[in-house]
Formats: structure tokens, sequence, C-alpha cells
């Protein structure tokens, strides 16, 4: 079985198991090879959890929205990260920027650039979803770009925010409308990684 079939299966499981039994912590919530399978793929055990919690409770991400997510940070772990986790500090909600902080007066867009780069980097506690009902409407009314190739951006930006931002920019043009001549974006779809 493809490692998509098992994280699309384990996440149906989880979330029948959770609704049976709602108050069962992380802690005892996975079997041991659960945890190896989510640790293969760059997933936290408790970062699974919050979404299993998060659609039990809300619908949201669906499924399929999670397992691209989890596909982007899969290739991330996998080939950026060469499968190893590093030491890095965990980013808390206190080390996000506030929602009311703006670039190009648009609010939210540095806390969701700053959540996406811990959920490549893998250290975004399990607390802070990447892909909550927050970021899902953010992405949605500006330029309606899926969080899955809102991580795309971020990863291909390689930490050059300015290319974020034009990104989304860009996504928010009317269809039909000329893009500025000197942006530095490319056409939506076409990233390039070195």
């Amino acid at each position: 079985m493809e490692w998509n079939d098992l994280f699309m299966a384990l996440f149906r499981d989880s979330v029948n198991r959770y609704l049976s039994n709602p108050g069962t912590d992380v802690g005892h919530f996975f079997l041991p090879n659960e945890v190896k399978f989510l640790k293969s793929i760059g997933h936290q055990p408790g970062e699974f959890f919050a979404y299993v919690r998060d659609y039990a409770a809300n619908g949201v991400p669906s499924p399929g929205t999670l397992m691209l997510i989890a596909a982007v940070r899969r290739s991330f772990f996998l080939t950026t990260m060469r499968g190893i986790n590093g030491n890095a500090k965990p980013v808390m909600a206190h080390d996000l920027p506030p929602e009311s902080e703006q670039y190009h007066e648009i609010p939210y867009l540095p806390r969701l650039i700053r959540k996406a780069e811990a959920k490549l980097f893998g250290t975004l506690v399990p607390d802070v979803s990447y892909g909550d009902v927050k970021d899902l409407e953010f992405l949605r009314t500006h330029g309606n770009i899926h969080p899955a190739d809102f991580l795309y951006i971020v990863w291909n930006a390689r930490g050059d925010r300015q290319r974020v931002i034009t990104a989304v920019l860009n996504a928010m043009e009317p269809p039909g409308a000329n893009p500025n001549p000197a942006s530095e974006a490319r056409p939506q779809g076409e990233l390039r990684f070195r």
C-alpha cells in the first residue's frame, strides 16, 4: 500500500476512534506502528491528532486537503531535510506574528507565512495547526489558493517573503488583469525547485 493510502486509512480510522472516545489524549491514541508511519512522512502524532480533532468538530480541513498538505511536508522532509528532523525550536502560538500584522495592507499574511514555514520544517506545535479554519478562509478570499499550493509557494520562495507576497498579490488579480511586469512572481502553477 502506498503512503497516501495508509495516510487516508489512518485518518479515517482515527476520526472514527476519536468520535467513539473523544476523551482519549494523544499519548494513548496511536498504536506504535501508526506513530512510526507518521514519523516516516515527517508528521508529528500530536499534529495529526489535532487535524483529527478539528475534522471531527468542524469538518475542515477535508481529508483530501490534509493528504495534499501532508504530501508537501513529506516531500520537503525527505528531500530538503533528507528525512532528518533538526533540533530547531518549536514554533508556539506566541512566536507567530499577530493576526493583525500586515504585508501590503493584507492582515494575517505574515502569520500565515510563518505558520507555513514552520509546517514545512516540522516545528509547528500541534496546538497551532496549519490549514485551520482561519488559514483556509484567508487563502479562499485572497486568490483562492489551496493550502498545499501555498506551502509549495513558501517552499519555492526559500525564505524570500517578498516572493510569497507577490504570489498572493498575483493570485488576487482579477481574471484577465495584467500583472505587474516587474513582478518576480511566475504564473500560477509554475514552481521551480533547486
